[in-house]
């Protein structure tokens, strides 16, 4: 929005939208002529605010009142904002992440700092992609023909299944599954892992082959499906009780009931941020989320990282929020993440 205004018309554009996160209150053409960056008449000012709201991004509360920016207003100077990388703060956040030993852990501690760091809420999730690296297997046998399969993805998750043998497994035999697998495919897309195993035991060479036949028996158990669940994290959202959204209780009490559901958080990050990009997608109101987060914005990144897993974090804040140090929270945690391991 922004590229399609004179440098005149942002300039006054962004100076009524800082004026309005800072008091919450209509702006008027006097109150921007007092500024010595303006230079410029109130009524010139006057004409600038005109043209702005026939482009629907001003709004008059009353006839008698000054300017309100509107959601597409906001989202035009929140585009605009730069942020300055510094290189102490990010250093400190890689620290505090990699004490994290796994993926959950990863995720916690991502969305305590997104909090401490915004005073807002903060939304984060990891994501496995379906093309997850095997980096190991395990096997366990249990008492009743039951055997505990592990897999490790290269994202340091770890997936437990138990199935249902028709006999049992000796443990040399399960050593062997094991081996088998880990020094064959360790490093291998799961998918690919399938495709293979299934490729081989058709070959004439293999029909004799009880390593691949026992696999594939276990392939048919569910060896190597694994459910590729969302881990999703919110903190913070007590800070929205601080901020005067001018909601009703029954408003507030369902801002809430939508943050404490798991499927809901995971489809506003879908929504409305880019699954294939690490660009930063601004979104000001929530009102198609839902009518009562009409006041709400979001700020946040899909972070793309090795092993096949996608990090999906966001600040959620009051309309009127810092823009800016949001903004540089999620770009320093943006980058802080993208630096570390899978």
């Amino acid at each position: 929005m922004s590229s399609t205004l004179s440098p005149r018309e942002a300039g006054i554009l962004h100076s009524i939208v800082e004026s309005y996160i800072h008091t919450g209150e209509p702006v008027g053409s006097l109150t921007l002529a007092r500024l010595r960056r303006m230079k410029l008449s109130a009524a010139s000012i006057r004409n600038v605010m005109a043209d702005l709201a026939d482009q629907g991004l001003l709004s008059q509360p009353h006839a008698s009142a000054g300017r309100i920016p509107t959601e597409r207003a906001i989202e035009s100077y929140v585009k605009t904002l730069a942020v300055r990388v510094v290189s102490a703060e990010l250093s400190r956040l890689r620290t505090e992440l990699r004490r994290a030993q796994s993926v959950e852990e990863r995720v916690e501690c991502s969305t305590r700092i997104l909090t401490d760091l915004t005073h807002n809420v903060a939304i984060v999730s990891s994501v496995p992609g379906a093309g997850q690296i095997l980096r190991e297997v395990q096997f366990v046998a249990i008492p009743g023909n039951r055997l505990l399969i592990v897999v490790v993805t290269g994202d340091g998750r770890v997936h437990n299944r138990v199935i249902e043998l028709e006999k049992p497994a000796a443990d040399g035999e399960l050593v062997t599954l094991r081996n088998y697998l880990n020094q064959n495919f360790s490093g291998w897309e799961l998918p690919v892992v399938r495709r293979e195993l299934s490729r081989r035991l058709e070959l004439e060479s293999a029909a004799y082959d009880t390593v691949l036949r026992r696999l594939m028996e276990l392939r048919v158990h569910g060896l190597l499906d694994l459910a590729l669940d969302a881990e999703v994290f919110i903190g913070g959202a007590s800070n929205l009780v601080g901020v005067d959204l001018h909601l009703t209780r029954e408003a507030m009490r369902d801002i809430f009931r939508t943050l404490e559901q798991k499927k809901r958080l995971i489809e506003i990050l879908d929504r409305f941020l880019d699954k294939n990009s690490d660009e930063l997608g601004v979104q000001v109101g929530l009102a198609d989320v839902h009518p009562a987060m009409s006041q709400l914005s979001l700020i946040g990144v899909t972070i793309e990282q090795p092993g096949g897993t996608a990090t999906r974090m966001a600040v959620l804040g009051p309309l009127r929020m810092d823009y800016a140090k949001a903004l540089s929270a999620v770009v320093h945690m943006q980058q802080a993440l993208r630096a570390l391991p899978s």
